[in-house]
């Protein structure tokens, strides 16, 4: 059953599918957080993985990010849309805005950045915009009167699973941060790796410590404005699932996400 389009995403999205089939992946990178459950959404095939597992087990920098991307490939996904919950950086944008990020700022550490690690030859591969120009384009293009969206900004990735100190915000905003969170790296990557489009949409849940509006971040809160506004989000989601150019569309076949490897010779076949 091969699917169109991925979404990593938090449990809740489970009941987008209709008549869902789990499907057990092998990957080179061991188990993805858990298996990719594949089912229909609006006519489309739609796989969905939630990224820290069906009980939300794993903490940011335990997710296994490349059997993730890995598994989504392997069941033919190629277009991925990946909802994270941030912290904002800047004063304007406070709890309950939708971000679609252009830009990513790496502050992990510690995490399996790559699938090409150490076999054959050295894989390098461009990252200067890390989004898909044609995924963000039908996010955007999906925006509402309930859901409006930012169109770009930087999302700065933390290692987590703290939150950063109210030095490490002011940091990050003097950087030109927009948004904060834990998710965004290396899952972009390791997508781009792979040849995938990635698409990010951010729900902004708190202002950052650092933030003159901002307080001490606390876990319940964060969960409490992702709660009161992830119908929002699951409404978004459906509008841009029902316009995402199809894999075998003309948009897809001339996309630079999945031609990143033209003219290079890969060390073992993607899936």
């Amino acid at each position: 059953m091969d699917a169109e389009i991925g979404i990593i995403g938090g449990s809740g999205f489970y009941e987008f599918l209709e008549n869902p089939r789990t499907i057990e992946v092998d990957t080179p990178f061991g188990a993805p957080s858990a298996a990719p459950a594949v089912g229909e959404v609006g006519g489309r095939t739609v796989a969905f993985l939630p990224r820290h597992g069906a009980q939300h087990q794993f903490p940011p920098h335990r997710v296994n990010y490349r059997a993730n991307l890995w598994a989504l490939r392997s069941v033919g996904v190629r277009q991925v849309i990946a909802p994270a919950a941030v912290g904002s950086l800047v004063p304007e944008l406070g709890p309950g805005a939708f971000v679609v990020p252009d830009q990513v700022i790496d502050r992990t550490w510690g995490r399996a950045h790559t699938v090409y690690d150490g076999v054959g030859e050295v894989i390098h591969t461009a990252f200067a915009d890390p989004y898909c120009p044609r995924g963000r384009a039908t996010v955007l293009a999906a925006a509402d009167q309930s859901t409006p969206l930012v169109d770009g900004g930087t999302l700065v990735v933390i290692n987590g699973p703290r939150f950063s100190t109210r030095a490490e915000s002011r940091w990050h905003a003097a950087a030109g941060g927009t948004v904060v969170g834990m998710t965004g790296v290396p899952e972009a990557s390791v997508a781009r790796e792979l040849a995938m489009c990635y698409t990010t949409v951010c729900m902004v849940t708190d202002h950052d410590a650092g933030v003159e509006a901002g307080e001490e971040v606390t876990h319940a809160e964060v969960m409490r404005v992702f709660a009161n506004n992830i119908e929002r989000l699951k409404s978004l989601l459906l509008r841009v699932i029902a316009d995402l150019p199809g894999a075998e569309s003309d948009e897809a076949a001339v996309c630079t996400c999945r031609r990143v490897h033209d003219g290079q010779k890969l060390p073992f076949p993607l899936p």
